[in-house]
């Protein structure tokens, strides 16, 4: 009676066996375990083959035609088991004969060394047509530039949509107003610092950025003039599965918006088709095009929806639960965050500063998305008065009959208040004051206004320069 023929799986085990066999005989003396990535469409090809002995040192191998051929014959017999063949097989192997196998279909995007053009890819397709593609892989081969909005680009859209009466949307309650937003990311990056974990979102100079542990990813660029750019990716988003597979219209992501919504503020997924939401914060609103709403885009960003969330986030960020006082102090800095009046103490409030908690570089965090209360340290008395002094010979006339050689200082809350006292029986009316902060400002008044009315608006003053500058 003759053999039953084999089935599909079979035969391809049997490849992948035999594959393993003519690797292994190609192997260095002493090898312990082999480790190859085969990566094949109908027109190209890249083989990577590493053999390890006992110290881990590798020697890469290169292995025939005839495995080639073997390879080649397995993957156009995957195309029999499933929805295409396989775009990667790795394939593991110890000197003992125990062999793994793994078929990558594309799940997870490949790595940038074994990407090939997106024409690679659409010729296979011609060859093997699949149902459906994972959308970064569909994105990739079809998204053609679609999203892609350099300067001029993004000026004539914007022209164009003026002359459409193509508006904005006005996003309500989709995210807080920028000012809290940008304090809550900068307090949670500055959490995730100090606790020197790889995960949570991270501040550069006028940006946010934030990479998901699910590839979903977002960023946030502030920009002059009270405006931003909110934009990201979430994986696998219906709206492009739509779009890159089911041949459906794209998103309008930039409908409405201004010309300076362009690619230098994108998130870099417009690069690749991978953008499914942009936001814009322009006079004191968030406005949007065609993007879905906050509740779709979770996976996107990190926790900044409530003070509440945030305080939950970081205190997840403690080994234990963190106490009723411990809780309190985490929401006063997230509060202290949300306005821009950060200390270190306040920080090490919450984190402490025994070493366990990277507090400089959390604080660093904070600085760099200027949410701190960065008051300078306190000017010496001696440096005050001879700023004084400098100041009125400098400014020349006046300087005449004010007796540069009796100033006195005397320290306010922010720096110090620098005059010359009156001589007993002496009546001098409109006497220059002198106000100089710690930060080196200094300012002239008079004897005519009260000092603590002057000292409150210097006080304020010295604040504003001091403050929050995220929003």
């Amino acid at each position: 009676m003759a053999d039953e023929p084999l089935d599909a799986e079979e035969r391809a085990k049997r490849l992948s066996h035999g594959i393993a066999r003519a690797l292994a005989a190609i192997g260095p003396p002493g090898w312990l375990r082999l480790e190859a990535v085969f990566t094949l469409t109908v027109g190209a090809e890249m083989v990577q083959v590493f053999f390890f002995d006992e110290h881990e040192r590798s020697v890469r191998a290169h292995p025939d035609r005839d495995v080639l051929a073997l390879v080649r014959e397995h993957r156009h017999l995957s195309a029999e088991l499933g929805d295409g063949p396989w775009w990667r097989m790795l394939l593991a192997l110890t000197d003992e004969g125990v062999i793994e196998v793994d078929h990558d279909y594309g799940d997870e995007p490949f790595p940038d060394d074994q990407l090939f053009p997106r024409e690679v890819y659409a010729a296979d397709l011609e060859v093997y047509p699949r149902a459906n593609l994972p959308v970064w892989l569909a994105a990739y081969i079809r998204h053609g530039g679609r999203q892609s909005r350099p300067a001029r680009v993004a000026a004539a859209g914007a022209r164009a949509d003026r002359e459409a009466d193509v508006r904005a949307v006005r996003s309500e309650g989709d995210f807080p107003a920028l000012p809290v937003l940008w304090g809550r990311w900068a307090v949670m990056s500055a959490a995730f610092v100090a606790a020197e974990s790889q995960w949570g979102p991270r501040i550069l100079p006028a940006l946010g950025f934030f990479e998901g542990s699910r590839r979903s990813g977002s960023t946030l660029y502030v920009l002059p003039g009270g405006r931003a750019v909110l934009s990201g990716g979430v994986w696998d988003a219906e709206r492009l599965d739509a779009t890159y597979n089911g041949g459906h219209a794209a998103p309008l992501l930039y409908a409405g918006a201004p010309a300076w919504v362009a690619n230098p503020v994108l998130n870099p997924r417009a690069g690749n088709g991978l953008l499914s939401f942009c936001y814009w914060w322009e006079a004191g609103e968030w406005y949007r095009g065609d993007s879905p709403g906050s509740e779709h885009l979770v996976d996107a960003l990190p926790g900044i929806w409530t003070t509440e969330t945030v305080v939950a986030v970081i205190c997840d960020l403690f080994a234990e639960q963190p106490d009723p006082r411990a809780r309190a102090a985490v929401d006063t800095l997230v509060s202290a965050a949300e306005v821009g009046v950060v200390t270190r103490d306040t920080l090490v409030e919450v984190f402490g500063d025994t070493g366990d908690f990277d507090i400089d570089s959390a604080y660093y965090q904070l600085t760099l998305a200027g949410v701190t209360l960065a008051e300078p340290e306190p000017m010496p008395r001696e440096e005050a008065i001879a700023r004084v002094r400098r100041y009125i010979t400098d400014n020349g006339p006046q300087s005449a009959g004010y007796p540069l050689d009796e100033l006195r200082a005397d320290r306010i809350d922010i720096g110090w208040m620098v005059y010359a006292p009156t001589r007993p029986d002496e009546i001098a009316l409109g006497r220059a004051i002198f106000y100089v902060a710690d930060d080196g400002v200094l300012e002239q008044s008079s004897s005519s206004v009260a000092p603590s009315i002057y000292v409150a608006e210097f006080e304020r003053r010295f604040q504003q320069r001091h403050g929050s500058s995220g929003g």
